[in-house]
């Protein structure tokens, strides 16, 4: 009972099961036997113990010389080797005799000053005494099967010796008939008692196999049968323990976890700073986690110890120690990783990482690790062993993480304008004026290096007049043109768009003068800049109808030699 309470009270602390759940535990053989055997009378004192050793120790001595004279008159093998058995039987009881005599006389346990053996430590002796209980209880669940075998296998045996008695017995019968020397007759009926004796001996132990197998498919019953009632024996033996050592591991670690949001808290309620993610409040974090898988592997043992189910403890200890052996390979991962947890590492939070063909921002270090690029709206969530080996760095807060955001509007090579609908660190899917849908591996977009219009965007529109203009071309037209391109584009309504606009003379052609319209628009006319370009061309000529200036168009002059 004492070992029930101390099981209750270890669960009570834990606050996982009511007190009464080890009330039924099974008990020991020990105590079985001491219940069911009654208590026999011990003597009052030591004296009556001595007392007792020596009269033991008479009756000892008088067996042993009776069996020595036996010994010394009995001319059979056997028996001599039975005396000698019981002859040193009884010398090892008296040596025990001897033993407890002096333990009780003088008090002392005298193995304490025996020399003692050096002992040898085996790993592979210490691993068999933790798979022992394990295999016997294998051993146990499969008896019968391992019993209904050996029985067909012995029966097989039988069957096969039993047929070559009997046809020993049938030859010995018909030499005895067909012979006709008197020798050799008697020779045969001599031989005759003890072939037959071996044939019944024979046939009664293929009987009694046969009988043996017979009662074990009588007692058999159907898989279903015998799994459920294996099933309902596990839960009503081992089940309750290994469910309160469930319990107990879950609740030791929901136990720790608890306690240090609970200090988390208290701390920044005292500093009056958010210090969640400083660098001693993650070094107390690791240490928890550390901590609370120690101390709940031992809460489990613990258990399993106190309702002395020796087969799941073993299995638990064979179970961790293969966990151990396998991670002890991943020690030096396991340091990069918890350096990188404690903020320490080649990442850190808040800095920049490249990842995927994509700039990231780490926002959080932990188990799993938190990337966010504000330009994609995206977040990722990644394990933090794909950060080892990679490098953060400080980044500026006017420093771009895309070229464009959904919604902008892009020319990609240099083609036809498109509008960005889509975008993720897998692919990006534009929209052509039309409908027309293109989709890019994010990685080939940012290699065709796409110019963003919705950011603003210039426009260059050239524009030829003729030669006989040239006193005019490099001031007053550039200057009227101007005046006028203002003008309709107010009346267009492109005017508060506009964010500059410059006419120059641009160069001298061969059939023209030439001259550049340079205007700066906001990034909110993007998608109709193709417009705006072909309406400034057709406000340069109008301009120049309006003034009488004269477009020209490619001429071949031809000079004629003097003769």
């Amino acid at each position: 009972m004492k070992r029930l309470y101390i099981i209750t009270a270890f669960c009570l602390a834990i606050l996982v099961c009511p007190p009464s759940s080890f009330s039924e535990a099974p008990a020991t053989s020990e105590q079985a036997a001491a219940v069911e055997q009654p208590a026999a009378k011990e003597p009052n004192g030591p004296a009556e113990i001595l007392a007792s050793l020596l009269e033991l120790r008479k009756n000892l001595k008088e067996q042993m010389q009776l069996s020595k004279k036996k010994l010394e008159a009995s001319k059979s093998d056997a028996e001599k080797e039975s005396l000698e058995k019981e002859i040193s039987q009884l010398d090892k009881q008296l040596s025990e005799n001897s033993n407890d005599f002096e333990r009780i006389a003088t008090g002392i346990e005298p193995a304490l000053f025996a020399e003692k053996k050096p002992e040898v430590f085996s790993w592979k002796e210490e691993v068999a005494s933790l798979v022992e209980p394990a295999i016997k209880e294998l051993k146990r669940f499969t008896i019968r099967a391992r019993q209904k075998t050996n029985l067909k296998d012995k029966i097989a045996e039988l069957e096969q010796l039993s047929a070559a008695a009997n046809q020993g017995v049938a030859h010995l019968e018909e030499v005895s008939v067909q012979s006709k020397n008197k020798q050799v007759v008697k020779e045969v009926k001599g031989l005759e008692p003890e072939w037959q004796n071996i044939q019944k001996r024979l046939a009664n132990k293929l009987e009694l196999a046969q009988r043996e197998l017979a009662q074990l498919e009588d007692q058999e019953v159907s898989l279903v049968e015998s799994s459920s009632q294996s099933v309902r024996n596990f839960f009503r033996d081992r089940g309750r323990y290994l469910i309160m050592a469930l319990l107990t591991f879950v609740a030791i670690l929901l136990g720790f976890r608890l306690l240090y949001r609970l200090i988390v808290r208290i701390s920044v309620r005292l500093t009056g700073q958010q210090e969640e993610r400083s660098f001693k409040i993650r070094l107390l974090y690791i240490i928890f986690q550390v901590l609370s898988v120690v101390l709940a592997v031992i809460g489990l043992f613990f258990v399993l110890y106190l309702a002395e189910d020796w087969f799941l403890l073993s299995m638990a200890i064979v179970f961790f120690l293969g966990l151990a052996w396998t991670i002890r390979q991943g020690v030096p991962r396991l340091w990069q990783e918890g350096r990188l947890m404690l903020n320490v590492g080649a990442v850190r939070e808040n800095e920049r990482i490249m990842m995927y063909g994509l700039p990231w921002q780490v926002t959080t270090i932990n188990v799993f690790c938190k990337l966010v690029n504000p330009s994609l709206d995206t977040e990722l969530r990644v394990p933090i062993e794909n950060l080892i080996g990679l490098t953060s760095r400080p980044f500026d807060p006017d420093e771009a993480w895309f070229p464009c955001r959904k919604g902008d509007w892009v020319e990609v090579n240099g083609g036809s304008r498109a509008k960005v609908v889509s975008l993720s660190h897998e692919q990006v899917e534009l929209v052509e004026r039309g409908g027309r849908r293109i989709f890019y591996p994010t990685e080939a977009f940012l290699q065709a290096c796409p110019a963003n219009l919705s950011r603003n965007f210039r426009m260059k529109v050239p524009f030829g007049i003729s030669y006989g203009l040239q006193d005019k071309a490099t001031d007053e037209i550039p200057r009227i043109l101007k005046s006028y391109l203002e003008k309709r584009m107010e009346e267009e309504g492109y005017s508060k768009k506009c964010l500059n606009l410059l006419v120059e003379f641009m160069q001298a052609n061969s059939s023209s003068l030439d001259l550049l319209v340079i205007a700066d628009f906001d990034g909110d006319v993007a998608d109709i800049c193709k417009r705006i370009e072909r309406a400034i061309q057709k406000w340069c000529v109008e301009c120049c109808t309006q003034n009488d200036w004269e477009i020209p168009f490619p001429q071949l002059t031809v000079h004629k030699a003097e003769g």
